[in-house]
């Protein structure tokens, strides 16, 4: 493994390996090893070297730190000044079945987010600013450190989600936000799958301000918070903010959603440790390489998509954001096919395979295939920033050396 120390390192070790058409797997902290489709024959090019917060600002919500820098590390000194990530990104490890410390390039890199996602935005809507290293060798800067520079934006959107495949992450700049003050769950038990998704549509309705909907089967709801969730299907619906603030809007969302089923609600010490395990897909982290999925389509169809499935295949299911994100879990084969066909059925969407046995990843794409179009565009997007394919060749597009 190679870990420079720093940028021009980097820089150095991308043009040579450029020069003689020797591809580089990219890697942050290791926690999402063995996601995508699998990159053979490469030298990983980790950032774990590249370390340390170059610039915060706690009144201007603004900080920079290099792409090898602990996520823990980050989330502390945020928390110093009640302060933290908005967007609460995903920790892989358990479901992935991995150790090592996530880094911040790593969660740019694949637009980690969470439960917040649907209100707030996922972590790409977060970045002002970044440095990288293109498949030339070139050090790259786009971006900036305030929030109203858009400078080079299109850019630094385009490398968050990219995996690797478009350069080499060495520094990130990114907003962030004052922490809650207090936070409340409100429980909705024993409601099928789709009267479910019609509850959290009637509470993001209200002026309330519901920052997490997610529903839990009662297949996997025992699997939460160590079962202490009412008997049956939960939907749960947070609330956060300031104290008097939080306890008028729970009232006022308890009295609106007793139309739809009992309710109840949790603590804060429960809310905190539950959308934790929402976000980490505590269910399915099992230690187990059985397939997982990561469906993401219209929360009015998501439910269709898993009722059809039920009925061709051994599944498991949870919904977060507002019934718009499936976790999915299949007891013995992928059924890539079935669930696309699906999925293209009720109107579009994206499902991605997170994991599964290196035999099944072999033959199946772990991204959502391409239109033609769409394909030849994201060719010539790679082509421009790594010409001679090194970085993550395959890893997004299964066979392909751009």
């Amino acid at each position: 493994m190679l870990t420079p120390t720093t940028e021009t390192e980097a820089a150095d070790i991308v043009r040579d390996h450029a020069g003689h058409g020797q591809p580089l797997r990219i890697s942050g902290g290791g926690t999402r090893a063995g996601f995508g489709n699998p990159v053979t024959g490469a030298v990983s090019l980790s950032a774990t070297n590249l370390t340390g917060i170059t610039a915060y600002n706690p009144a201007e919500m603004v900080i920079t730190a290099r792409a090898g820098t602990p996520v823990a590390e980050i989330e502390a000194a945020l928390a110093e000044n009640g302060q933290g990530m908005a967007f609460e990104p995903i920790d892989h490890r358990g479901l992935m079945g991995t150790a090592g410390e996530p880094t911040l390039g790593g969660l740019f890199a694949s637009n980690a987010s969470g439960p917040r996602r649907f209100t707030l935005g996922a972590a790409r809507d977060h970045l002002l600013g970044v440095r990288f290293v293109n498949g030339r060798g070139e050090v790259i800067k786009a971006g900036g450190k305030v929030m109203k520079n858009v400078t080079g934006l299109d850019l630094v959107k385009l490398l968050a989600g990219s995996h690797g495949t478009l350069g080499f992450l060495t520094e990130v700049t990114f907003k962030v936000l004052p922490t809650p003050k207090t936070a409340v769950t409100i429980v909705l038990s024993g409601l099928e799958d789709e009267a479910a998704v019609r509850a959290m549509a009637a509470a993001m309705a209200l002026p309330v301000e519901v920052s997490g909907a997610a529903h839990l089967p009662e297949s996997v709801a025992g699997r939460f918070i160590g079962g202490v969730l009412p008997e049956g299907a939960a939907t749960v619906l947070r609330l956060e903010g300031l104290a008097a603030s939080v306890a008028v809007r729970a009232e006022t969302l308890l009295a609106a959603m007793a139309a739809h089923g009992p309710v109840s609600r949790l603590p804060v010490e429960q809310t905190t440790t539950l959308w934790h395990e929402i976000r980490d897909v505590a269910p399915y982290a099992d230690g187990s390489q059985r397939p997982l999925w990561r469906v993401s389509m219209p929360p009015s169809e998501g439910w269709k998509l898993v009722a059809g499935l039920r009925l061709r295949a051994g599944i498991d299911a949870f919904y977060d954001w507002q019934g718009g994100l499936i976790w999915m879990h299949m007891e013995a084969d992928p059924e890539a096919e079935i669930l696309r066909h699906g999925i293209r059925t009720l109107g579009g969407g994206h499902a991605t395979l997170m994991r599964a046995p290196d035999a099944v990843r072999a033959v199946t794409p772990a991204f959502e295939p391409q239109s033609p179009a769409v394909a030849l565009l994201s060719q010539r997007i790679r082509a421009k920033f790594d010409p001679h394919g090194i970085f993550n060749p395959g890893l997004m597009a299964p066979g392909a050396s751009l």
